[in-house]
């Protein structure tokens, strides 16, 4: 099984757009995404990356399994 890496936000939007989100709206301090009725909040990595604990959360909320972000 493949591991999941950190990646940036501009990635991190890009895959959720492929994914069937649509976005990302200006939102207050964050972005966000929407997809049906979920709204994905999307954060701001002021470091560059978004680690792989919060990736891991964000995919969650958003019910993408591992498989599904890893084959996009």
């Amino acid at each position: 099984m493949t591991k999941l890496g950190p990646v940036s936000p501009r990635a991190l939007v890009t895959k959720l757009r492929k994914l069937g989100f649509e976005g990302p709206y200006a939102g207050g301090k964050h972005l966000y995404m929407i997809k049906g009725d979920l709204r994905l909040t999307v954060p701001n990595a002021h470091r560059g990356v978004i680690g792989v604990d919060l990736l891991k959360r964000i995919l969650k909320i958003a019910g993408i399994t591992r498989e599904e972000w890893l084959e996009e």
